[in-house]
């Protein structure tokens, strides 16, 4: 499945290691920490950033959620997100 960009559903991403990701409670909201600051996640991405921590390959991340949301169209706008994390550095291609 290609959304155009590099995000395939066979890659394997992690977090960048320069990225410290955690539930931040007085927040409410999941949080992106790194040395110049900090990025206040919303609740999808920061739904899928968490799945992103805990299973590794685009496809599983996908069917998770196509799974949970029972809509096998979201596909789509999960590696749109995967897409722009990777752009900003949130994460990295592994394989």
């Amino acid at each position: 499945m290609d959304n155009g960009g590099v995000m395939q559903r066979e890659n394997v991403v992690e977090l960048d290691p320069k990225f410290l990701f955690r539930w931040e409670e007085p927040q409410q909201a999941y949080i992106l920490l790194y040395p110049e600051g900090l990025v206040k996640l919303n609740a999808t991405a920061g739904e899928i950033l968490a799945e992103v921590a805990n299973t590794a390959e685009i496809g599983a991340i996908v069917d998770h959620f196509a799974t949970k949301y029972q809509n096998l169209d979201i596909a789509n706008d999960i590696l749109a997100f995967l897409e722009e994390a990777h752009e900003r550095g949130w994460i990295r291609i592994t394989r």
